[in-house]
């Protein structure tokens, strides 16, 4: 669907430039939307009116069998296989090189019967190493939050209810390790989805698999209780039970999927831009926005108290956050959104006068009361990037300096034979055929696994190439003598049109944080209390507080987000 991004109210402010947004440390301080994809998934099913049901549930005393999770909409099903599995604690690991878990998962395409069923089984559980068909689209696996799993099973089996403040400490009971898709390991395509309406935006097979991968979490740790004691047990409270997400653990792998994705990275960031570009345009806020933005941000600041980490640095942007917010909560009580063109004006203060983890959220907050305003953007945040990969060799010379200038101009002053500019070295693994990145001045030697994801250098590397060549000669004649710099030929004529694809910044930098990429990416997700464990990965918490399937007919399938310490409605 093509959608203006300049469309009523017209624009009376531009859109923040990819020199200030497309920087690592801001891309590192995003926050979920409203134009997530959890958050869109949730707003469809209720929408639409997709009914739920648990067509399957073969559990023993252990919690060891198979269960069917059904989703049913106006077109088509899809069901979510979980194999739930007795493991030795000894095994239980989120490491990539894992062989065992507590849960695997697949979603499949409709509703499985007992010959699908007697398939999978034979190979979800493996994972990696086995094989699943174009009949499904998802392959996952999940872990325990051991003391948190243990704590509801015991509390519910004598008839209790858990601690809540253990609950929020945690916030999930299983965490996912892995959500894969797209083809993988013989999973269908995207291809096979791209024009089914339900699933066609971003990650919503995907974002459907967790959600329903948390009904099982909780279905399972009820079917323990009662296997315990059945003469005792009892199940969750609801607004107890919603205060549980899903966790997960993600690493290094999914990373270099913004620099991959340049045409999917910028879709994503100018729907994103546009919508703030809309709100600050507004010339005034009515009394239910402004009722709407204080609200959230008193929820913002409740739920600070509830975003635990371990990571020094993330520790000291919460605790800064927190400081920011009663700033914010300060102007917003002093009149700020009562004047002409509140939205922008509360937007430069807060640049000026807040952190980038605040500014960040405030973007957020802002655009959160606008949903009939920005909420139509999500049908431009997909992307055909086939269509936009073909290299245009009739381009002059000229005008590929001219472009490389404007588009690079962050790069070229950056000095490439500075060992700190060259530290990192990525590249894929052998065994897992997964993203690393290690020091480059040890594995320099393993030059035919690195990784094309030094944009930077390799544009300073064809300038360098280009030295003599005339203005006048075509990009397509320079190319066929200099074949490999084709890949940043391309990317430089992409970012042309789509200034938000490139990420300004040089990964190879040895003070470079992968984790900032992983943030901004898992922000599109809807992923919430980022908990970084290293530079490489972190974990989060996805549909915390969110309605189950089950209740989404009764409750607002979007206002859960802010939600923070307090009671959930």
């Amino acid at each position: 669907m093509e959608v203006d991004l300049n469309q009523n109210p017209p624009l009376k402010v531009d859109l923040r430039p990819p020199s200030q947004v497309m920087k690592l440390d801001r891309m590192g301080a995003f926050h979920q939307t409203r134009l997530s994809f959890m958050r869109s998934l949730l707003r469809r099913l209720k929408r639409e009116n997709w009914s739920f049901s648990r067509p399957v549930w073969n559990m023993n005393d252990k919690g060891v069998g198979v269960g069917v999770y059904s989703a049913s909409g106006p077109d088509r099903s899809y069901s979510l296989v979980c194999f739930s599995h007795d493991l030795d604690p000894a095994n239980r690991s989120d490491r990539s090189i894992a062989t065992e878990w507590d849960a695997t998962f697949t979603t499949f395409d409709g509703v499985p019967d007992e010959s699908d069923l007697e398939r999978l089984s034979h190979q979800v559980p493996k994972q990696e190493a086995g094989r699943v068909s174009d009949t499904e689209f998802t392959l996952s696996r999940a872990n325990r939050s051991v003391r948190l799993f243990e704590h509801v099973i015991e509390r519910l089996a004598a008839g209790r209810q858990p601690d809540r403040s253990k609950i929020d400490a945690v916030g999930y009971l299983m965490r996912t390790t892995a959500v894969y898709g797209s083809g993988k390991f013989g999973a269908a395509s995207r291809d096979k989805i791209v024009n089914r309406r339900e699933v066609s935006q971003p990650f919503q097979i995907e974002m459907l698999t967790v959600f329903m991968i948390r009904a099982f979490t909780i279905d399972i740790v009820e079917h323990l209780a009662n296997c315990r004691s059945p003469e005792t047990a009892t199940v969750m409270e609801p607004e107890l039970r919603r205060r549980l997400g899903v966790g997960n653990s993600t690493g290094l792998g999914m990373a270099p999927f913004l620099v991959t994705h340049p045409l999917l990275l910028n879709n994503w960031i100018s729907a994103r831009e546009t919508a703030l570009a809309r709100v600050r345009s507004l010339q005034s806020a009515n009394h239910q926005q402004i009722k709407t933005f204080v609200r959230l941000v008193d929820q913002s600041r409740d739920g600070c108290l509830s975003w635990n980490t371990s990571d020094a640095r993330q520790a000291e942007r919460i605790r800064q956050l927190q400081a920011d917010l009663v700033l914010l909560a300060d102007q917003v009580n002093g009149g700020a959104l009562a004047k002409t063109g509140p939205w922008d004006a509360l937007y430069q203060w807060a640049e000026s006068a807040l952190g980038l983890e605040a500014q960040e959220l405030v973007v957020s907050l802002i655009i959160e009361p606008h949903g009939e305003l920005v909420d139509d953007l999500l049908e431009a945040m997909s992307a055909d990037e086939r269509a936009q990969f073909t290299i245009d060799g009739s381009m002059m010379v000229k005008d590929f300096r001219a472009l490389v200038t404007n588009v690079y101009d962050w790069a070229l002053d950056i000095d490439f034979e500075r060992p700190e500019c060259r530290a990192k070295y990525w590249y894929v693994s052998e065994n897992k055929l997964e993203p690393r990145v290690g020091d480059r001045a040890t594995l320099a030697e393993m030059g035919d696994l690195e990784m094309p994801v030094a944009v930077g250098r390799d544009i300073v590397a064809m300038l360098k190439d280009l030295d003599g060549w005339p203005d006048d000669t075509t990009l397509a004649s320079f190319l066929l003598r200099h074949p490999e710099h084709r890949h940043v030929a391309r990317r430089a004529q992409v970012a042309q049109n789509f200034p938000y694809s490139e990420i300004r910044n040089n990964l190879l930098h040895k003070e470079t944080l992968p984790l900032d990429m992983l943030r901004c990416k898992l922000s599109f997700f809807g992923a919430t209390r980022f908990d970084p464990k290293s530079d490489l990965w972190t974990r989060i918490t996805m549909f915390q507080n969110a309605p189950f399937p089950h209740e989404l007919e009764n409750l607002d399938a979007d206002d859960w987000v802010f939600a923070g310490s307090r009671d959930i409605k």
